[in-house]
């Protein structure tokens, strides 16, 4: 026989010694009659020495016997109740608690804040001038299988859908456009009426009953659903293009001084791509260097107190941070102007660190959509690295993070120091070697 002491009175539960802690918490959890696991139990007054909730810890791992008092502590996703205080009246030590005014089994969003609906997402300005397009790919009259007259058509000059998978490979285009993904799904007979587009979560959900919370115990409800990463068939950005040719050169002028690699964010605008069906394209116009610290393999980037100026110089210009450019450059020969090229399928095309970067600033800039419930879907954010390529000489790669992978990267903790790593990596590793399945290219 245990005594378990709560704030709501002392409750005795029959155990064995070879009772499993897991056991013993379903029992205190049907005598106290609460409605989620939703407490913890502890050994000492003080409510130090926890028991963990396990199938493989019995009581007597923990030296409880027969009469032992145990405590337990309601837990709650408010402010964490006081430690006990012990109160002597009448000669009697009584145990006293402050609890929360609020209800001890009660969950919810403790912000209050309402998700957004599809009514009122503001979507980005290319994502409106999109969405009002037709999209669909004009044919000519075929000469030779077209028999029919001019003001006629047939299966051989009828217009294409923007995501016609032969019109695409014609065009060389891997990936489809996300507009015309978007046609794709409202291409049913429900006119995409139901087609919902949902985020990728890697989190534990949080307010499951069934069992304590994390991470004590775990059950198929509250834990992140199994990712598989695959060939995703659409991408966001479909180009990027840079307004002067001097920026990169002005960007490139650091590493030539100096021999150290460099990054800075993309300013610009996206616009109308129309060499892809409803195809989008980003517009660099400023390449903004933050504060940093680099080597010849490396960079850090450092904390920059000047970053809410630039974005509220850049919102008066029109303009939007729509990705990040990194270099990558070993000196080859130094009287022909040529640098090594080790970015490659053979190797790698990104680390990494470079992945998990790209996936961290992708989750800072979300893209919004009026098909999620959540009011945004993937991102915009682009990935430039400067490297060499196969002749040689200096070229422009651009990448993009997959939803899948990018949900993968979302490791705030990551990014809580004082430095925060870019990428890191040593020449000839073995990292990033796998199939690039969680990376995009695009021209």
């Amino acid at each position: 026989m245990l005594r378990v002491q709560s704030p709501e009175g002392t409750k005795r539960v029959d155990v064995e010694n070879n009772t499993c802690t897991a056991e013993l918490f379903e029992k205190v959890f049907n005598v106290f009659e609460y409605s989620g696991y939703t407490f913890t139990l502890h050994c000492k007054r003080d409510w130090s020495q926890e028991i963990i909730s396990s199938k493989g810890k019995t009581i007597s791992t923990y030296g409880l016997k027969h009469g032992d008092m145990i405590y337990l502590l309601p837990q709650n996703v408010g402010d964490k109740p006081s430690k006990p205080t012990e109160n002597v009246k009448n000669g009697t030590a009584t145990s006293t608690v402050s609890l929360p005014s609020t209800s001890l089994l009660s969950f919810g969003n403790a912000t209050g804040s309402k998700i957004p609906t599809r009514s009122n997402v503001e979507e980005d300005q290319v994502d409106l001038q999109l969405s009002k397009m037709d999209g669909t790919v004009k044919r000519k009259r075929d000469p030779k299988n077209c028999l029919h007259g001019d003001n006629s058509s047939c299966i051989h000059c009828l217009p294409l859908e923007p995501y016609d998978p032969a019109y695409l490979k014609e065009l060389n285009v891997k990936h489809m456009s996300f507009h015309a993904y978007l046609r794709k799904l409202s291409s049913g007979l429900d006119r995409g009426k139901y087609a919902n587009l949902e985020n990728i979560s890697c989190r534990i959900k949080p307010g499951c009953t069934n069992h304590p919370p994390w991470p004590k115990s775990v059950c198929s409800k509250c834990q992140p659903k199994a990712i598989t990463l695959n060939s995703q068939a659409y991408r966001h950005v479909d180009n990027v293009v840079f307004e002067n040719p001097n920026l990169v050169e002005r960007f490139l002028h650091y590493w030539r001084v100096t021999g150290r690699q460099r990054m800075g964010f993309l300013y610009g605008r996206f616009d109308v791509h129309l060499d892809v069906p409803l195809g989008i394209k980003g517009i660099v116009a400023a390449i903004y260097e933050p504060p940093q610290e680099s080597t010849r393999d490396s960079v850090r980037l450092l904390p920059d107190a000047r970053q809410s100026v630039v974005d509220q110089l850049a919102q008066k210009l029109g303009l939007v941070c729509i990705g990040w450019i990194f270099t990558d450059l070993i000196t080859e020969d130094a009287s022909k102007g040529t640098v090594r090229h080790f970015r490659n399928a053979e190797t790698h095309f990104l680390s990494a660190q470079e992945c998990i970067m790209a996936g961290h600033f992708q989750s800072l800039h979300p893209n919004p959509c009026r098909l999620s419930s959540d009011g945004y879907f993937g991102s915009k954010f682009v990935t430039i690295c400067v490297t060499g390529k196969q002749t040689r000489h200096v070229d422009v790669f651009g990448y993009r993070i997959i939803e899948g992978c990018m949900a993968n990267c979302c490791f705030s903790n990551l990014f809580k120091n004082k430095y925060i790593p870019v990428y890191r990596y040593k020449r000839g590793s073995t990292i990033g070697q796998h199939p690039p399945v969680g990376l995009q290219a695009f021209q």
